[in-house]
């Protein structure tokens, strides 16, 4: 069986080089290219096609979260973010999952993160379901909706107790 293809997407060439090497110990997946940024990242997905993308949020000249959103407009593949800013309930977060990532993994130590090794695991289980991940049957809305409407100005609005 042929291995799948993963494109790592960080501005730093050594966190590319460390999270190349941490998923190029899975015989299962194989990384086929690296971008410095968003927009090498965008041009990229188009090119190699690839099961997955790794990507960084804080890059210069295009950043993660708007790559992010190009990818999912242009050509939709399961996207991990793996970031410094990328914890649990960060904001930066869940704008990334409501615009299309399918997870994310945290830097253990900031944006240089010495340390990646102790997210390993993580990250290679994360990246075992999102190479499997059929975007097309993911339907996400293009905007945001409210659940509950406002009410209209001149309508009173009544508390039940």
């Amino acid at each position: 069986m042929q291995p799948y293809d993963v494109l790592v997407v960080d501005d730093s060439v050594f966190m590319r080089k460390i999270i190349t090497d941490l998923i190029s110990g899975d015989p299962a997946l194989r990384v086929v290219g690296t971008a410095k940024n968003g927009k090498e990242a965008v041009e990229l997905v188009k090119k190699l096609n690839p099961h997955a993308v790794t990507m960084d949020i804080e890059m210069p000249e295009m950043n993660g979260l708007d790559a992010l959103r190009a990818i999912m407009n242009e050509h939709p593949v399961p996207v991990i973010m793996l970031s410094s800013l990328t914890q649990e309930g960060a904001a930066e977060t869940i704008k990334a999952l409501e615009w299309g990532a399918v997870d994310f993994v945290g830097k253990p130590s900031g944006s240089i993160s010495l340390d990646l090794h102790k997210v390993k695991q993580l990250l290679l289980e994360k990246l075992h379901i999102a190479v499997k991940t059929n975007m097309r049957k993911l339907s996400r809305p293009a905007v945001s909706k409210p659940l509950l409407k406002a009410p209209e100005a001149g309508y009173a609005t009544f508390r039940v107790k």
